[in-house]
C-alpha cells in the first residue's frame, strides 16, 4: 500500500469525474489450448543402490515436473510402470513412443557436498538426443540447475524462452521494516538481500540480471541503491535531492528512466547508467512517475496527472510528444510487455471502486479488465516471456505478492510469508 499512498501525495490534486472507458471484462486467447505431450520418465540414480542418489533424484525431477507443468506447454505424461532402463536402448524409448512424442530422463549422484545432474530430453520419434545437459554443484545451488535444464527443454521444443530459472524482487515488511527480497518464480529460494531497517521498495532490475536498483530511505532522504547479486555487495546508486525512484533500464542497458523531484514536482528523467548524468524527459507542469520502457526502446508509457487525475501517457523518445492512453479515476504503475503488445497497468474506473489490474494496447483503443472482485490489486510487473503477471493482492486480508496468467487466470500467491509484500518486479 506504500506505494499508493506514496503516489497519492504525489498526485494530490483533487478528485474529477472520470469520462467513460471502454472496457472489456475477460481476454480472449489466454494459454495455449494445445498442448503437446511430454513423458517425464523417472529419474535414475547414478549409484543404484544408493538411498542419497535416490532421493536427490526424486528430488530433482519434481522440481522439473513442477517447472514443465506451470509453463503450460506441455502435456506431461507419466507412469508408475514405466521401464527401469531409461538409456538409449531402443526397447526402453520404444515403449514411450505410443504415449509423446519426446521424452525427459535425468541421472543423479549425491556426492555429499556437491552433486551431479545430467538432464536428458530425446526425441521419440528418431530416437535420437535433442538436449543432454551436465550440472555439478552444491546443494544451495540444486533448484537453480533444475530450473535451468526446465528452461532448456522449453527453449528446444518451443523455441521460447522458459521462466523457471527467473527470480522476483520485492519488499516486504516482516522484519517491522520494509526490506528487499528476492525469490524464485515458484516462490522458493526466499532470501533477504537488505537490512537496512528503513524504508526500502521499488526494486527494478538490470537487463543482465545481476543487479537490483531499489528505493530506501537508509539516509533519511528517498535515494536509490544498487545491489550486486554477484559480488554481494550493495552501494548508493543516486542520491539527488528528494525522490530518487528507478522506472526501469533500457534494452540496451545504458539508461536508467527514473522519477526524480530535485525540490521540484517529480517528473520522469533518464539517467546515464555510466556518467549519472540525468536528463528532464518532459515538459509542461503536473506530477509524473512510474516509467516504463517499450522493448524497443523508443517509447516510454508514464504516469502523469497533466490532464486531471492521474492517467497512463506515453513519450516517443526521439520526438519528445506524448500521448494520453487512458481516461480512468485512477491509474498507476504501468509496465509494458515483452512482446511490445499491451502495456498492464493497476487503476479504477471511479472512485468508489477499488484497485484493480488492467491492460491496454499502446494506442489505447483496448482497455481489458483482468481482476475483479478480489481486493485491491496493484503494482504489475510482466515475466520474462509476457506470459504472467506478478502483482500485489490484499485479497486474503494482508498485502501478498500474486501471480496469474496473462489473461487473468490462475492467479495465485507466490509464497508464504510473514508481513506484507509490496511493490514486485520479475527479473529478466
Amino acid at each position: 500500500m506504500f506505494r499508493t499512498l506514496l503516489l497519492a501525495a504525489l498526485f494530490a490534486a483533487a478528485p474529477r469525474a472520470a469520462a467513460g472507458a471502454d472496457v472489456y471484462i475477460g481476454v480472449a486467447g489466454g494459454q495455449e489450448s494445445r498442448k503437446a505431450a511430454l513423458g517425464l520418465a523417472q529419474f535414475l540414480p547414478a549409484r543404484p543402490q544408493s538411498p542419497e542418489d535416490l532421493a536427490l533424484a526424486e528430488t530433482f525431477r519434481e522440481i522439473i515436473r513442477a517447472d514443465l507443468l506451470y509453463s503450460r506447454y506441455f502435456d506431461v505424461k507419466e507412469d508408475a510402470l514405466s521401464p527401469a532402463n531409461l538409456d538409449a536402448s531402443k526397447d526402453s524409448l520404444g515403449w514411450w513412443k505410443g504415449l509423446a512424442g519426446h521424452l525427459v530422463t535425468g541421472r543423479v549422484r549425491d556426492a555429499g557436498n556437491i552433486w551431479t545432474f545430467t538432464g536428458t530430453l530425446y526425441d521419440l520419434a528418431t530416437g535420437k538426443k535433442l538436449t543432454e545437459k551436465f550440472y555439478q554443484g552444491e546443494k544451495r545451488a540444486l533448484r537453480r540447475a533444475a530450473h535451468m535444464f526446465s528452461d532448456d527443454v522449453v527453449l528446444r521444443l518451443t523455441g521460447k524462452r522458459g521462466i523457471a530459472a527467473s527470480k522476483l524482487a520485492f519488499s516486504n515488511n516482516a522484519t517491522g521494516r520494509k526490506e528487499i527480497y528476492m525469490a524464485d518464480y515458484d516462490g522458493e529460494g526466499l532470501t533477504r538481500l537488505t537490512s537496512d531497517n528503513s524504508i526500502s521498495l521499488l526494486p527494478r532490475w538490470s537487463q543482465d540480471g545481476n543487479r537490483i536498483y531499489f528505493t530506501t530511505y537508509r539516509w533519511g532522504n528517498p535515494d536509490m541503491f544498487e545491489i550486486d547479486l554477484k559480488a554481494g555487495k550493495i552501494k548508493p546508486f543516486t542520491t539527488f535531492q528528494g525522490l530518487n525512484i528507478p522506472g526501469g533500464v533500457s534494452p540496451d542497458g545504458m539508461t536508467m528512466l527514473m522519477t526524480l523531484s530535485r525540490g521540484d514536482d517529480p517528473s520522469i528523467y533518464a539517467l546515464d547508467i555510466v556518467t549519472k548524468k540525468a536528463k528532464k524527459l518532459l515538459k509542461g507542469f503536473g506530477v509524473s512517475s512510474s516509467p516504463t520502457w517499450s522493448p524497443d526502446g523508443k517509447e516510454a508509457a508514464f504516469i502523469s496527472d497533466r490532464a486531471g487525475n492521474p492517467q497512463i501517457f506515453v513519450l516517443g523518445m526521439a520526438s519528445g510528444k506524448t500521448r494520453k492512453l487512458t481516461r480512468f479515476n485512477w491509474c498507476d504503475s504501468p509496465s509494458w510487455s515483452p512482446s511490445g503488445e499491451w502495456i498492464v497497468f493497476a487503476g479504477r474506473e471511479t472512485r468508489k471502486e477499488k484497485l484493480n489490474i488492467f491492460v491496454t494496447d499502446p494506442t489505447g483503443s483496448q482497455v481489458r479488465r483482468l481482476t475483479s472482485g478480489a481486493g485491491d490489486n496493484e503494482d504489475p510487473s510482466w515475466s520474462p516471456d509476457g506470459r504472467f503477471i506478478a502483482f500485489t493482492s490484499n485479497r486474503r486480508g494482508k498485502r501478498e505478492i500474486f501471480i496469474m496468467d496473462a489473461d487473468g487466470s490462475a492467479p495465485h500467491p507466490l509464497t508464504d510469508m510473514k508481513g506484507n509484500s509490496f511493490t514486485p518486479n520479475w527479473g529478466p
